[in-house]
């Protein structure tokens, strides 16, 4: 599993939404990258940013054989704006080209599988100023809005949001839940009624057979890769 941790691509979250997921993921048996991707803060905007998880995806997947994982089995998980970067990998994936100079080029950015955490998914609801840049046009906000971009395509998707976000409205994954309904993408969305923005699992500063409380996305996610045949079924003190 790709992360790409949030902060608005301006920084990144990535110790409670980066790290802490990573971990989880481990104790079940998925190998996680925490992706650094490049920032507005740093005067980087798309494509460049977007370019990072396409090519995170890509490199991972020219690799899998190396390192003993399933290329076929490459996911992408993200929260907040991470959850948008996460949304365009899977909305805006290339096939690989074998005539590319560059050989990890000739894999594709395809992921597998995603999991949206409290995503931002459009701009008519979040202005992706950070993202687009100074020079920013609404053709270019329609192209990064990913639930105009959902496609028969598009990789089976576990979303969940909270009905109490006041920073990202639960109304982006209700967005991207119905176009990847219409195009018959597989699904599952959770929308808790409390929970503040950036919950991440329920705790920051993930802890690993220590018994911590859990939010129960935990749970629901667990059960749905287990059967996407991700996970073995187990039962986890969570």
């Amino acid at each position: 599993m790709i992360i790409c941790p949030g902060g608005g691509y301006w920084e990144l979250m990535d110790d409670f939404e980066g790290r802490d997921y990573a971990l989880w993921l481990n104790e079940r048996g998925i190998t996680a990258f925490v992706l650094k991707y490049r920032l507005a803060s740093a005067g980087y905007h798309h494509p460049e940013i977007t370019g990072d998880v396409q090519r995170a995806i890509r490199f991972v997947r020219a690799h899998a054989a190396a390192w003993g994982l399933d290329g076929a089995r490459i996911g992408v998980m993200g929260s907040s704006a991470g959850g948008h970067l996460a949304s365009y990998a899977m909305t805006h994936h290339e096939t690989g080209d074998a005539g590319e100079e560059d050989p990890i080029d000739a894999f594709s950015s395809r992921p597998d599988l995603g999991v949206l955490c409290y995503p931002v998914i459009s701009s008519s609801l979040s202005r992706m100023n950070n993202l687009a840049g100074d020079n920013s046009t609404p053709a270019l906000q329609t192209w990064l809005s990913s639930e105009m971009h959902v496609s028969e395509a598009t990789p089976p998707c576990f979303l969940w949001h909270t009905a109490a976000d006041e920073i990202v409205s639960a109304k982006h994954s209700l967005l991207f839940a119905e176009a990847l309904r219409a195009r018959g993408v597989p699904c599952e969305l959770h929308i808790y009624p409390e929970g503040c923005h950036s919950i991440a699992l329920g705790v920051h500063g993930y802890k690993p057979g220590t018994g911590q409380t859990l939010h129960p996305w935990t749970l629901e996610l667990e059960r749905w890769l287990s059967a996407r045949k991700w996970i073995h079924a187990h039962s986890y003190n969570v």
